[in-house]
């Protein structure tokens, strides 16, 4: 399906709740002792990936009027867990359903089956959970045993996803666990997150730089009640819509004081010259005069996209470093954002473990592809708003994995849309 898309954007939006703290949430309130409320506002394909995945496991969570009610796990099932494109839920879940001791067969779509998984199942397979892969691709997987504690070493460099999966399941095992991670640590933020849902919990894990030391037989007691707050990996599109446009923009409902990495975003920009003031108001983005620079996303890589919106009309060249492992998301971003500036007329380079974005003067495009990938695609509509004419988005309606509602809130703001 096809979006044609331009226009001047401008006013207030709220994005939607973080899909990252719904995960962590939901996870430890269907591990936990007594039923809890989670406040969601909106919700996406991915959330209600993990809610699907947590009921299979034996979880009674609904989902109504913008809350999640979870009753905890009292009697473990399995069977199969659909984790649609979710690569969160399939990383946190497989270490959390071997841990509760679930005969668990987990399957996925679009490009989840090939996403890499066997540096975490490597790392699973000796402490009692032995893995069937049925095809050539990481999924289907079907995991059968429980989870035993002990010492475990864990890549951090693939994806901090591991970690994070290890860090839900090991507290449920008998005994007393330790995690060594190897190689450097990639998205700490997100492992930050994870420890403070955990924290949130009750569970305690001790830190110390690459080593994690995790106590056997606890208890997850969350609280009755709490509240996902907004997801800044979504309010990026229009903070950089703000800047690079000729209106400004104001982003509402952000925690400035957020854990979540992409909270980063304003200062990332701020290096570019961006002028963006946090205020009551919400996160203001003016129109900015912008120029290159180095930006380290080794913590930040869902920013790319949108942020390689702002180096194309921003003077000089900017470089992304700590990218390799955009190569293995929805889409291999890297040649999928090199595609999209190259369909507005800028140039760009993939290096190794790089992006290099040469600014210019975006002209309208006539087709964008999105690879069936949401971050793509709302980069595309973003840049869309910068230049001249209508631009046509193929595949748009991808966007429901993180944000169902971006393309009503383009209009809302001003922008023209036609499907």
């Amino acid at each position: 399906m096809e979006i044609k898309v331009h226009g001047t954007l401008e006013g207030c939006v709220t994005p939607p709740p973080s899909k990252s703290q719904a995960h962590r949430l939901l996870i430890c309130a269907a591990l936990g002792s007594e039923p809890c409320s989670i406040v969601c506002c909106a919700v996406n394909d991915d959330i209600m990936a993990t809610m699907r995945c947590l009921n299979a496991l034996g979880a009674k969570i609904t989902y109504s009027s913008g809350v999640f009610e979870v009753t905890p796990v009292s009697v473990v099932r399995g069977g199969i867990l659909d984790c649609g494109e979710s690569g969160s839920t399939l990383r946190f879940l497989v270490s959390v359903a071997a841990a509760l001791g679930a005969d668990a067969t987990f399957v996925g779509c679009g490009k989840l089956p090939q996403r890499p998984m066997g540096a975490l199942l490597d790392a699973l397979a000796p402490h009692g959970v032995a893995f069937a892969r049925h095809t050539g691709n990481e999924l289907p997987l079907t995991c059968k045993g429980t989870l035993t504690g002990g010492k475990y070493s864990l890549p951090g460099n693939i994806s901090s996803q591991y970690l994070t999966g290890l860090l839900f399941a090991l507290p449920l095992a008998n005994e007393d666990s330790e995690i060594e991670v190897t190689d450097g640590l990639t998205s700490a933020s997100y492992v930050t997150m994870t420890l403070d849902a955990l924290r949130m919990a009750g569970i305690e894990i001790e830190q110390q730089n690459n080593i994690y030391r995790i106590k056997g037989n606890q208890r997850y007691r969350m609280p009755s009640r709490v509240v996902v707050e907004g997801d800044w990996s979504s309010a990026a599109f229009w903070v950089v819509a703000g800047i690079t446009g000729r209106r400004p923009v104001t982003v509402c409902g952000m925690n400035d004081d957020s854990l979540q990495g992409d909270s980063y975003i304003v200062e990332h920009l701020r290096s570019m010259g961006a002028f963006i003031e946090c205020n009551e108001k919400g996160v203001v983005a003016m129109p900015s005069h912008l120029f290159g620079a180095e930006l380290d996303c080794t913590d930040t890589p869902d920013l790319v996209p949108v942020l390689a919106v702002a180096a194309a009309v921003a003077q000089g060249t900017t470089v992304f470093t700590g990218v390799g492992r955009l190569r293995y998301k929805e889409s291999d971003r890297l040649v999928a954002v090199k595609d999209l500036l190259s369909a507005f007329g800028i140039a760009s380079q993939i290096g190794e473990d790089t992006f290099t974005v040469y600014g210019g003067e975006p002209v309208a495009a006539t087709a964008v592809d999105s690879y069936g990938d949401h971050r793509i695609a709302m980069s595309a509509a973003v840049m869309s708003a910068v230049a001249s004419g209508v631009t046509t988005i193929k595949g748009y309606t991808c966007v429901a994995k993180s944000y169902p509602s971006f393309f009503d809130d383009f209009a809302m703001l001003g922008g023209e849309t036609e499907c």
